[in-house]
C-alpha cells in the first residue's frame, strides 16, 4: 500500500476561506426564519462586524505579503496573490448575500412588525419636516465638508468611516469635488418620532417605530453646506483600513505609550476595501482609487446599506422583546447556592473543585470570589491575568478595592488584546494609580491565559485559591459566550500558578509544571503526548477516543498528528466553531474524523480536550486553540479536571450533547463546505444550547 504524504496541500483547507465559511454560517442565522426577527438582524450586524475585522486583519496581512513579494504558500498551496483572488470572490458573494438578506427579507418583515426603516425619498411630508429639523438642530453643526482642489489635498479618511463623495458646480459651470464624513457620533438610523425605539413616559411600548438613514438626511440637505453652489450629486462610500498593530517591543521603552500611539495610527492604516453603490460614476470611483491608493479590485460594489455592523443600533434601541430571544435566568452552580457568609466560598472550594458553565450558569460567583477576597482580612495577595474585560469591568473594580484595602495586588494586563487595547489601557492606568503592580506581558508573547489566584492566610500557613477558565473575565460577554471555569485550591495547581505568575512578572525560566499545561513551555508537547497515547491504545486493540472542542484548528503539526491517529483507528470528533484546516472523511487519512460546528444563540468559546485513554478518561480545559499562535506565541494555560464526577459530566452532559445536535450543528465536508445537520427519520430535533438552558 502506498504511503500517503500527510504534508500534501490537497489534505488541507485554506485558513482564510475556512474563516469565510464561518461567516457564512453566521449569515445563515440571519436568514433562518426560526430565529426571532431582531435576533436575525443582530446576526447580520455580527456578520458585518466580523467581515470588517476580517479585512482589517487577515486581508491586510496577505496584502502586505503580496506587496513585499513574499512567496510563502498557504496550507493548501496558494500564493498570497492567489489567496487574495480567492478571498475576493467568496467575500464579494457573501457581502452581496448579506445585503440581499436585509433588503429582500428583513426589511419587509420589520415593516410588518411596525419597525419601519425608511429611505428619505419615501418619507411623508411631515416626516421629512421632522428629519430636516433634526438636520438643522443636530447634524449640521457637526459636519465638516472638505474640498479637493490644488489648495486642499485629498483628506485623510479614517477607518470604518462612511463618507459622501459630493460633486458641486459653481456659477461658472465648473464642477468640483468635496468629501463629507458622515459623523459616527450620531445614530446611523435616526428615529423620526421621539418614541421610536424606546418606551413611552407611561411605560408602554409603541408598536410603530420609524427610522431614516443618517447619510440620506445629510444628502437631502447638502445645499445648506454649500450656499451659492449647486449640489450636482452625492455618492456614499465606506472604507476599511489595515488595523493590525505591529509593535517592535524591544525598541519600546514604554509599552503602554507605544500601544496608545499604535491605536492612533490604526485609524489611518492603508486602505484594504472601498465599498460603493452601483450608482457611483466611473470618474468618482477612479478619483477614490487614485487618492486612496488602492487597486481597482479593492473596490466592492454593494447594495444598501454600507456598514451592516450599524444594525446593532436597531437591535439595541427597539424594545420589542417578543422579537428577541426570551429572557434566560442563569443558574448558580449547586455548591454555591446557599453560602452562609461570603467567606463560605473558600470553605466550599476547600471541600471540592467547582465547575461553572457560562452562560447557563452565572458569572457572579467569580466576581463575588474577588470581592470577598478584597474584603477578607485573611487574604494577603491577589494575582490576576486580564485579557478582555470590557469598559464595564466589575472584576477590575474588585481588584481596585483590594488594593485600596491594602492587599498586594498584581495584574498582568494584556495590552495587545486586539480591538480591546484602548479599554485595557484605561484600566491599566486606573490600577497603577491605585498602587496595583501592573505588568504588560512578555516580549514577543501575548498573554492569553485566564488565571486568578488568591493567597489567603489560614492557621499558621497559607492556601492558594484559583479560578481557571476558558474565557475572559468579562461580566458582560459571559452572558452570551459559552465558557467553562473552575474554582480549586489544589496544592499542585496553586504551586504551578505561583510559578506562572513569576514567569509573567519576573525573570523565571521555569520549564516544568506539575499539572498545568502552559504555552509556549509544555502545552504542545503534552497534547501531542496524549494523542500519541491514544494511537498506541488503538494499535494495541484498546479503547481509543478523542473529542476536542475549540474555536479554531489551524496548526499543521497537530492536524498531521490527528490524521495519524485516524489512520491508526482512533475515533475522533472535533467540535470546531470557526476555522478548521483539517479535511475530514478522506479515505485512508481522516476516515475516523468528524468535524462539527455549532452556531446559535450563544458564541461557543470553551476549549475542551478529552482523551479516552482506554477507559481512564482525561479532560483538560483552557484558553488555547490548536493554532500556531496559541501554541507558540502566547502564554496559555490548559488545566486538568480530576474529579471523576466532573469528568463524566463534561463527557456525557456537555461533549456528548454537542455531538447529538441536529439543529444548530453543521457538518464539515471533505471539500471544505458545511452541511446543516438534520434529524434522522426517527430522531427528534435536538438543539444543544436549548438543551443546556433547560438543564
Amino acid at each position: 500500500m502506498t504511503e500517503i504524504d500527510l504534508t500534501s496541500p490537497s489534505l488541507y483547507i485554506n485558513r482564510e476561506l475556512s474563516l469565510l465559511e464561518f461567516q457564512r454560517r453566521v449569515l445563515e442565522e440571519a436568514r433562518d426564519e426560526e430565529n426571532p426577527l431582531l435576533e436575525r438582524l443582530k446576526f447580520l450586524a455580527i456578520f458585518g462586524s466580523n467581515m470588517d475585522e476580517f479585512y482589517m486583519v487577515r486581508v491586510s496581512g496577505i496584502r502586505k505579503q503580496v506587496e513585499s513579494n513574499v512567496m510563502k504558500l498557504s496550507e493548501d498551496g496558494l500564493t498570497p496573490r492567489e489567496e487574495l483572488a480567492a478571498i475576493r470572490k467568496v467575500a464579494q458573494g457573501l457581502m452581496q448575500d448579506a445585503q440581499n438578506c436585509f433588503q429582500r427579507k428583513l426589511l419587509s418583515s420589520l415593516d410588518k412588525e411596525g419597525i419601519h426603516v425608511l429611505d428619505y425619498q419615501k418619507l411623508s411630508k411631515s416626516q421629512k419636516e421632522r428629519a430636516d429639523s433634526y438636520f438643522k438642530d443636530v447634524i449640521y453643526p457637526v459636519l465638516t465638508p472638505l474640498a479637493l482642489d490644488p489648495g486642499h489635498p485629498f483628506p485623510h479618511i479614517s477607518n470604518l468611516s462612511l463618507n459622501l463623495a459630493i460633486v458641486i458646480r459653481d456659477k461658472k459651470g465648473n464642477e468640483k469635488f468635496a468629501r463629507l464624513k458622515v459623523p459616527d457620533t450620531l445614530p446611523r438610523l435616526i428615529p423620526i418620532k421621539r418614541s421610536s425605539g424606546s418606551a413611552r413616559k407611561d411605560g408602554t411600548i409603541p408598536f410603530h417605530h420609524y427610522f431614516v438613514w443618517l447619510e440620506q438626511v445629510i444628502a437631502a440637505n447638502l445645499c445648506d453646506l454649500f450656499p451659492g453652489l449647486e449640489v450636482v450629486d452625492a455618492h456614499p462610500f465606506r472604507i476599511v483600513r489595515d488595523a493590525d498593530i505591529e509593535i517592535q517591543e524591544l525598541e519600546a521603552d514604554d509599552l503602554l505609550e507605544t500601544m496608545q500611539q499604535s491605536i492612533r495610527k490604526r485609524k489611518f492604516g492603508s486602505v484594504v476595501q472601498v465599498a460603493i453603490y452601483p450608482s457611483m460614476p466611473d470618474e468618482i470611483r477612479d478619483l477614490l482609487v487614485e487618492n486612496l491608493e488602492v487597486q481597482p479590485n479593492d473596490v466592492y460594489v454593494m447594495n444598501h446599506p454600507l456598514g451592516l455592523a450599524n444594525l446593532w443600533q436597531l437591535y439595541n434601541s427597539v424594545e420589542r422583546f417578543e422579537l428577541k430571544y426570551p429572557p434566560y435566568k442563569q443558574r448558580t452552580p449547586k455548591p454555591l447556592r446557599d453560602l452562609e457568609t461570603p467567606e463560605s466560598i473558600f470553605e466550599i472550594i476547600r471541600s471540592e473543585n467547582v465547575l461553572l458553565h457560562h452562560p447557563y450558569e452565572t458569572f457572579s460567583p467569580v466576581i463575588d470570589f474577588l470581592y470577598t477576597a478584597a474584603r477578607d482580612p485573611n487574604v494577603l495577595a491577589i494575582k490576576q491575568t486580564v485579557y478582555r474585560v470590557g469598559s464595564n469591568a466589575p472584576v477590575v473594580e474588585a481588584l481596585l478595592e483590594a488594593a485600596e484595602r491594602g492587599k498586594q495586588v498584581a495584574v498582568l494586563m494584556e495590552l495587545k488584546a486586539r480591538f480591546d487595547e484602548e479599554s485595557n489601557i484605561g484600566w491599566a492606568r486606573a490600577l497603577e494609580d491605585a498602587g496595583v503592580h501592573v505588568v504588560y506581558g512578555l516580549v514577543g508573547l501575548k498573554t492569553h491565559c485566564k488565571v486568578s489566584m488568591i493567597v489567603r492566610r489560614e492557621g499558621e500557613g497559607i492556601r492558594r485559591y484559583l479560578h481557571l477558565a476558558t474565557g475572559n473575565y468579562n461580566a458582560v460577554t459571559s452572558r452570551f459566550y459559552e465558557d467553562i471555569g473552575m474554582f480549586t485550591c489544589d496544592e499542585d495547581m496553586g504551586s504551578d500558578a505561583t510559578d506562572l505568575f513569576n514567569y509573567l512578572t519576573g525573570y523565571s525560566t521555569k520549564t516544568t509544571y506539575k499539572k498545568l499545561l502552559v504555552a509556549p513551555v509544555n502545552l504542545r508537547e503534552q497534547i501531542e503526548t496524549r494523542v500519541r497515547r491514544e494511537i498506541e491504545h488503538a494499535k494495541a486493540g484498546n479503547k481509543a477516543r478523542i473529542v476536542f472542542k475549540m474555536n479554531s484548528l489551524v496548526d499543521m503539526d497537530m492536524i498531521q498528528l490527528l490524521y495519524q491517529a485516524s489512520q491508526a483507528g482512533v475515533k475522533i470528533d472535533l467540535l470546531v466553531r470557526g476555522m478548521c484546516c483539517l479535511r475530514p472523511g478522506i479515505k485512508g487519512v481522516s476516515d475516523n474524523i468528524r468535524v462539527i460546528s455549532v452556531v446559535g444563540r450563544y458564541l461557543e468559546h470553551s476549549r475542551i480536550y478529552y482523551f479516552g485513554n482506554n477507559g481512564n478518561d482525561e479532560v483538560y480545559l483552557g484558553s488555547a486553540d490548536l493554532m500556531p499562535r496559541n501554541l507558540n506565541h502566547r502564554v496559555e494555560v490548559v488545566f486538568p479536571v480530576e474529579n471523576k464526577k466532573q469528568v463524566r459530566f463534561l463527557r456525557e452532559k456537555i461533549l456528548d450533547a454537542y455531538l447529538k445536535d441536529n439543529t444548530r450543528a453543521r457538518i464539515l465536508e471533505p471539500d471544505g463546505s458545511y452541511q446543516r445537520a438534520k434529524p434522522g427519520p426517527n430522531e427528534k430535533p435536538f438543539d444543544v444550547q436549548s438543551h443546556l438552558m433547560g438543564e
